[in-house]
């Protein structure tokens, strides 16, 4: 890619502002010399590194990049035989480690939230683990060796140590004394060509045997080394060279050491930079807000809300654009100011991040294209005055452009055909774009020629686009509107500003026919998408609000159908247990039928049997248990006297009275006589009447409930008096089949049946509750009656 057009479109910028997130000076080079790829393939690749550079940073933070540095020189200056300095070496045993460190980190990330193309990178680090420890257990942390380097090391030292000590004990022992003091400036020990001395007075040399290392400025003090420890210092000094030429033998055999893996260093150091690479790539799509944009080699790019990455986020104009599907030309037309430049600007420089591996600052689901190259002519269009060396100077990098461009190619260029006489440029522009058009490249255009804007209009595959301009506060909003023209807007802008209304009229009489018609024409296309904007933007307000509805209405019935399986599973249990306790209650019954057997032989008494009976009817689980003294009592006649026939509710038997004894009676049953409650009893025919009394419909608490009656029934279609009608048999037969619940169908419509039913129900003897029904149940269609 040209450096220029890199320069024109503020590419290097990027850069600058990419090797910022680089923690080390390896991903800072290798973020330096970015460059666009133009393959596909590639681009696909570098772009799923930031992808999951991006992820891992989400999820975990940055890689521990801590300690790594480039030890490139250092490790050259090895292979060829050179000596290390300590610092040297422990750089390259921290970088070795910080290596091995990133290298687990990835994996344990990967093996959380795969991420394989950093996986493959990592893995190809090499760890040195021996040449660390050897290192780091002979230099310590302000990189000096240490006495454990060796034991010669630490023997030379330990006597280094006690002479030092021995030569100022010594001295000490002689400023001490008072004839000496007398002569000293100060009475201290110093050194001085790494020798031990005492500074003298001038006139107190001749006092002094040793040797003179130093004086003052002034020369009133010189340092003396007294003769007494000459020796000592001698003897210092060779255990000093000693120890240099043991730590230079120690260093030699790490370099050495360091030698052997030179090659594998010098990889994981390209390897450490890819990562850390990426990762700056991922901080910076972080910085901006940018995704993944989707990339084709078609020649395709849509933006959607694009921003440029160099302008504050509180000042940057998002623009949506899209180019190469129905029309590869866009021509931009506005007033001066408008942004035209900017969106120019963006659509190229968003182009080459893309192309360069890193996320755009769009909106999910922008598309990008690699082109093969990306031509530029971006000039500073702003001054007034348009010499003809400044349309020499674009005309030559336009014909540069046309010369070198391919159908595979993006072309921008801004304020096209300016600088000359206007008829000549416009004629120019549109030969220029002809051209460009019939090379099938993808080419952004913007100009003041209003030409243009016919020649966009009638050319198929090009499309005219403006700068919005605001008339009410004379200002641009920065927005680029595709598929609308721009207008001039120099009527209206004078009107505001308050030129004369007369003048404003010539002046438009001065306008040809057909340019007003064209401003006509832009006015209403201008209006009409006004117009549609702000329908758009109620739809999107109305289509959010369902949206929102439709949730929370789905969450309702999420809720609806859990509280309802929780009820069900309730029931369920409550189902089980009571069959359960039956079968318990059962099995006890038959247990005690047997026990009568053996105890009586195989003669049972008839009301023994009746009894055990009785006691197996009332064990049956039941929904609902009607209540004794409750309406079928309140059914019975006021009196029953003896020689009356009755029904015996718990028995289900029917009998006669013999007699009456307060609230009990004794009824005959076949050949027995049992003694009952008369709330028990049932009268079916009084011996005092001459005509019997009906049966009344009611059913025995324990009477098995018939399979032929339902538990709904549909009255839809019926008036209010045929439904009453059927209503009360419908009860009546749910009534005698012991159901405790039933449902009676009356359909919405008016609420005339549904009104009368319900007052008819809330009066009835057989009904203990009714209500609507639920959800699932037909709601208020449904009305459902609990019966007693």
């Amino acid at each position: 890619m040209d450096t220029k057009i890199l320069t024109t479109l503020e590419f290097p910028k990027i850069i600058h502002r990419l090797s910022q997130h680089a923690a080390t000076s390896l991903g800072k080079s290798v973020s330096e010399a970015l460059q666009p790829v133009s393959d596909l393939e590639a681009v696909k690749l570098i772009l799923q590194a930031t992808d999951e550079a991006y992820t891992a940073d989400r999820l975990k933070g940055s890689a521990p990049f801590g300690g790594i540095v480039d030890i490139k020189a250092p490790l050259h200056r090895a292979r060829i035989g050179g000596t290390l300095n300590p610092a040297e070496l422990m750089d390259i045993a921290a970088t070795a480690r910080g290596g091995r460190r990133v290298k687990k980190h990835i994996s344990v990330l990967n093996e959380e939230n795969p991420i394989p193309m950093l996986q493959h990178i990592a893995e190809q680090i090499s760890e040195h683990k021996p040449l660390e420890d050897a290192i780091f257990d002979c230099i310590d942390d302000q990189a000096e060796v240490m006495d454990s380097a060796s034991t010669e090391l630490a023997s030379i030292r330990r006597e280094l140590r006690n002479g030092e000590s021995r030569i100022r004990e010594k001295m000490e022992q002689m400023i001490r004394s008072s004839s000496v003091q007398k002569m000293l400036q100060d009475a201290i020990v110093t050194l001085r060509n790494d020798r031990y001395v005492i500074p003298v007075k001038q006139e107190y040399r001749s006092h002094f045997g040793g040797i003179v290392h130093d004086q003052s400025g002034s020369g009133a003090t010189l340092f003396i080394e007294p003769e007494a420890i000459v020796a000592m210092n001698n003897k210092l000094r060779e255990l000093k060279a000693g120890e240099l030429r043991e730590i230079e033998k120690i260093l030699q055999k790490l370099t050495a050491h360091t030698s052997d893996h030179v090659e594998d260093l010098l990889f994981n150091l390209d390897l450490l930079g890819q990562i850390d690479f990426a990762y700056a790539k991922a901080r910076l799509a972080h910085e901006m807000k940018a995704t993944l944009p989707r990339m084709n080699d078609r020649g395709f790019l849509k933006l959607k809300r694009g921003r440029h990455p160099l302008i504050a986020a509180d000042k940057v104009v998002p623009i949506d654009v899209e180019l190469g599907n129905n029309y590869t030309a866009i021509i931009v037309t506005g007033p001066n100011t408008g942004g035209k430049t900017v969106s120019l600007k963006t659509i190229g420089l968003l182009s080459l991040m893309a192309m360069s591996g890193l996320f755009v600052p769009a909106e999910d689901g922008s598309q990008l294209c690699v082109f093969d190259a990306i031509y530029a002519d971006i000039g500073d269009e702003q001054s007034i005055e348009q010499s003809l060396s400044t349309f020499s100077s674009h005309l030559k990098n336009i014909i540069r452009i046309l010369s070198s461009m391919t159908s595979k190619s993006l072309v921008l260029l801004d304020e096209l055909g300016a600088g000359t006489d206007p008829a000549e440029g416009s004629a120019l522009a549109i030969a220029i774009l002809e051209h460009v058009h019939a090379m099938d490249s993808r080419i952004v255009a913007t100009t003041h020629y209003s030409e243009l804007k016919a020649y966009a209009y009638n050319r198929k595959g090009v499309i005219n686009a403006s700068m919005e301009f605001d008339v009410a506060t004379l200002s641009p909003t920065y927005r680029l509107l595709v598929g609308v023209p721009g207008r001039s807007n120099a009527f209206a802008i004078a009107e505001r500003l308050g030129l004369d209304r007369s003048i404003i009229d010539h002046a438009r009489g001065e306008v040809s026919e057909e340019d007003q018609r064209v401003e006509n024409m832009i006015a209403s296309l201008e209006e009409n998408r006004l117009g549609a904007e702000s329908e758009r933007q109620t739809a999107e307000s109305l289509r959010r609000e369902m949206e929102t509805l439709r949730a929370r209405h789905e969450a309702e019935r999420q809720r609806f159908e859990e509280q309802k399986d929780r009820l069900l599973l309730k029931a369920q249990e409550e189902a089980r247990e009571a069959v359960a306790k039956a079968k318990r209650e059962a099995e006890q019954i038959i247990s005690d039928l047997r026990r009568l057997a053996l105890e009586e032989g195989a003669s049972v008494k008839e009301h023994k049997l009746i009894e055990a009976r009785r006691k197996l009817d009332e064990a049956a689980p039941e929904l609902q248990k009607t209540k004794r003294g409750g309406t079928k009592a309140a059914n019975k006649p006021a009196k029953i006297e003896a020689g009356d026939e009755v029904t015996v509710y718990s028995l289900n038997q029917k009998g006669t009275v013999v007699e009456i004894h307060g609230s009990d009676a004794t009824v005959q049953l076949g050949i027995m006589k049992m003694k009952v409650a008369l709330d028990d009893l049932e009268l079916l025919k009084s011996s005092a009447s001459v005509k019997p009394q009906q049966p009344k419909q009611a059913a025995s608490l324990k009477r098995s409930r018939d399979e032929n009656v339902k538990m709904e029934l549909d009255l839809r279609g019926e008036n209010l008096e045929e439904a009453i009608l059927e209503v009360d048999r419908f009860l009546d037969e749910a009534f005698l089949s012991g159901l405790g619940q039933v449902s009676i169908i009356h359909g919405k419509g008016t609420g005339v049946l549904r009104t009368g039913i319900q007052q008819y129900l809330r009066k009835h003897n057989h009904v203990k509750s009714f209500r609507l029904g639920n959800y699932g149940e037909g709601g208020v269609g449904v009305t459902v009656a609990e019966l007693k």
